[in-house]
């Protein structure tokens, strides 16, 4: 027993530096993706360093609930290629050590990274969610102009679609406005000018937006009958909580909704409609996303206990494979519950089963010391080898 506590703790810890490099690895990959926008509203929007930092805090708790499942996965994989590669696993083998026997960490481990996992998708995700938008939402307040782009059509604005052809970057002038308005029912209006600009009313909320020497032309499609009418200037005001403050009306996306908001928005809901299918896999994806941890856990081991001629970018690309096969199954369970096609709970934890099913069999194979895929491995063997090759050519 005693032998065997010093064996679990020796595996336990070997796992925890590839987890911690993949951790970090992966955070930062997902932040990259990021770079642009971030890059955009420090330059083109003067928005402060310390908001777009604190922004991009508040957006890593949604990283996280996908990258510490994939950091298990990695960290698993790769102290099982590590121990397989320097005959670790043969020596236990001989001292009467199966596979199974060494589970026991790697359940703790996933364990631990499950409980992490579930803290992100019920707390984290939420928190930064509404986090990122209430910091959006002050850093609007002194750059009005925040979410507008050239040459774009922008509809953020309930029931208004802007386009603005030119931003002066300096004064924060607008050049070749134009505004379709369809908040009145039953009648259209579109606003023509040539310049405006974004002015901001801390007291009501509500962004004006001043248009100068431009058209007013009004359709009204009750009566059709149709206006024009020019104008020097023209103050069009927006509800700033149409756009970034939906927060603060108590108005939630399901994202953003803690566990008892989304079972509170099931139980309101009137038939079973899309809303309906997308909140309640919303609701069961805050617990199979966390429960993946296990799944890929399991699915790690088989996977790293390799013949001493497996190599270790075998392992990596063989486990991100795994989990793009994982996040695609995911995607596709999205889609088909969306329409109705497929039970939510099927689509959110189907992956799961799948994967998992596939990690249970390989796992006893392994256990039987048959050979895992070996035409995959001699594939994938054959194609680090021609990468190496070409590199040293190069």
């Amino acid at each position: 027993m005693k032998l065997n506590t010093h064996i679990n703790r020796y595996v336990f810890r070997e796992m925890i530096p590839p987890f911690l490099i993949n951790l970090i690895l992966f955070t930062l990959i997902f932040l990259m993706a990021e770079i642009l926008d971030v890059t955009d509203l420090i330059v083109n929007h003067r928005v402060s360093v310390s908001s777009v930092l604190l922004m991009l805090i508040c957006s890593i708790p949604s990283f996280l609930v996908f990258v510490l499942p994939m950091s298990i996965m990695m960290g698993v994989l790769l102290a099982f290629l590590r121990l397989s590669n320097d005959n670790e696993i043969t020596a236990l083998k001989s001292a009467g050590l199966s596979i199974f026997r060494l589970l026991f960490p790697v359940f703790v481990f996933c364990l631990m990274g499950c409980l992490v996992t579930g803290f992100m998708c019920i707390y984290g995700s939420p928190w930064g969610r509404l986090s990122f938008k209430a910091l959006l939402f002050e850093a609007a307040k002194s750059n009005i102009d925040i979410g507008l782009k050239e040459r774009t059509f922008n509809d953020s604005f309930k029931n208004v679609m802007l386009y603005v052809g030119k931003i002066d970057a300096q004064d924060k002038t607008l050049g070749d406005v134009f505004i379709e308005d369809r908040q009145t029912p039953g009648t259209v209006s579109t606003v023509v000018a040539p310049k405006g600009k974004f002015f901001f009313d801390p007291e009501r909320l509500t962004f004006r937006l001043r248009l100068f020497n431009g058209i007013i032309n009004k359709v009204d499609q009750k009566n059709k009958t149709a206006h024009s009418v020019s104008f020097d200037i023209y103050d069009f005001k927006l509800e700033v909580a149409q756009v970034l403050s939906a927060r603060k009306h108590g108005q939630k996306g399901r994202k953003e909704m803690s566990l008892g908001e989304l079972r509170h928005s099931l139980r309101e809901a009137a038939r079973k409609n899309a809303k309906y299918y997308l909140t309640l896999m919303e609701y069961h994806k805050k617990f199979s996303i966390p429960f993946a941890c296990f799944v890929f856990g399991l699915i790690a081991v088989p996977l790293g206990v390799q013949s001493k001629s497996a190599k270790r970018s075998f392992g990596m690309v063989l486990g991100l494979f795994f989990f793009l096969i994982y996040y695609i199954f995911l995607s596709a369970g999205w889609v088909f519950g969306e329409a109705g096609v497929c039970p939510p709970v099927v689509c959110m934890w189907g992956p799961n089963l799948v994967i998992g099913s596939v990690g249970l069999y390989l796992l006893i194979l392994s256990a039987k010391e048959r050979p895992l895929l070996p035409g995959l491995t001699r594939f994938v063997n054959t194609q680090c080898d021609r990468i190496g090759i070409e590199k040293r050519e190069g």
